[in-house]
């Protein structure tokens, strides 16, 4: 049975939002520890972040979502696409007091405190010391919908919005594209694993400006190709029948420790979520289990995972009551920038897209000779 766009979109957002829940319980924990505490962890459960005392209730999302959350927010309020500037605003005016060391990141703070002065929001990235970062591959979904089955229009608005969080042309924003592309290739009618993985490569292998090509993005951020480290791990993760194979075999090639967020490079999260994706054949639950169940960065692992197969799969594996309590969370959580419901994020989502959609028909029909 087909899945329509507006489930791929709720699908999309609910992989995400739920993947971080359930994955930031475990969030930084080798995998051996996760078996031995979980078995299997298949549910959401309460957790304490950043030493605070807030004992966050069971399916509480966290700082990449509410990242997430912003983007949202300025999509539905633009009713379109967005540029740095546009989310700059909402992010300055909804960030909620205490929420850098509450919900997000402590540097967030002073990016924050930089955002309302007159610095160009193009600039503020500059300003973060963590450029390689997840910090965009696990939180530009609401890019990739926007954009639904406009590749390079997803990668264009990564590229400038990114440049909020990190600097511009860094390597966070190149893989943060491979989420993007992704989610926008997924939204496609007759979308497939395959195919969804053929759009990144096509459209993010940064050797094709060298061999005569130099439009768009392959001549403005040509840098380190990272189609060759995502081909690498599909291949040398091609025979893993499931969670267990793949955490084994990843830690061979992912291990870093003793250095700030040093499980929570972009290269490594986005690099295992398209394993992931692959490994489940885009099926959402199985995909947000196996992510939460690999050991490091757990929730960000599962939100760029889930977020692609939530795109292609949409919502019929989820169980409902992981739905509820996510959206139960929310509606109690203390720092979070806006409490709308996971399908009222989709929708407001939905609607920016068919926004953009007749505003793109009433301008091919006024310019029709």
């Amino acid at each position: 049975m087909s899945v329509t766009l507006r489930d791929k979109f709720y699908g999309c957002i609910c992989g995400s939002h739920i993947g971080s829940a359930m994955g930031a319980v475990v969030e930084g924990w080798p995998y051996e520890k996760i078996e031995e505490k979980y078995g299997t962890l298949d549910a959401l459960y309460p957790y304490e972040h950043y030493d605070n005392g807030w004992v966050r209730a069971a399916g509480t999302t966290e700082d990449g979502i509410d990242r997430q959350k912003l983007m949202i927010t300025a999509i539905i309020e633009k009713g379109d696409r967005i540029t740095a500037e546009d989310l700059r605003k909402i992010w300055v005016r909804d960030i909620q007091p205490g929420a850098p060391g509450g919900i997000c990141e402590p540097f967030e703070g002073e990016l924050l405190k930089i955002a309302k002065t007159k610095v160009p929001a193009r600039e503020l990235g500059r300003f973060c010391d963590y450029s390689g970062l997840n910090s965009m591959s696990r939180a530009c979904h609401p890019l990739g919908l926007i954009n639904a089955g406009d590749i390079q229009g997803a990668i264009d608005d990564v590229m400038e919005v990114g440049q909020v969080y990190q600097t511009t042309n860094s390597r966070g924003l190149k893989w943060a594209c491979v989420t993007g592309v992704g989610i926008a290739a997924a939204t496609k009618p007759g979308a497939t694993v395959d195919s969804v993985l053929q759009a990144i490569f096509d459209n993010l292998d940064e050797r094709a400006h060298v061999e005569g090509r130099d439009d768009g993005w392959y001549a403005q951020y040509a840098g380190m190709n990272l189609v060759d480290e995502l081909k690498e791990a599909l291949e040398y993760t091609k025979d893993c029948k499931d969670f267990r194979d793949l955490r084994e075999v990843f830690a061979q090639h992912y291990n870093g420790v003793g250095m700030p967020y040093n499980v929570s490079y972009a290269n490594e999260v986005v690099t295992k979520g398209v394993c992931l994706f692959k490994m489940t054949g885009g099926n959402l639950k199985e995909t947000i289990i196996s992510a939460v169940n690999l050991g490091r960065d757990t929730d960000c692992i599962a939100a760029v995972a889930g977020g692609l197969a939530g795109a292609l799969d949409g919502t019929a594996s989820l169980p409902e009551e992981w739905i509820q309590q996510v959206d139960y969370a929310t509606s109690i959580h203390r720092f979070t920038n806006n409490k709308r419901t996971m399908r009222e994020c989709a929708d407001g989502l939905y609607e920016a897209f068919k926004n953009r959609l007749r505003k793109m028909n009433d301008y091919a029909d006024r310019m029709e000779y």
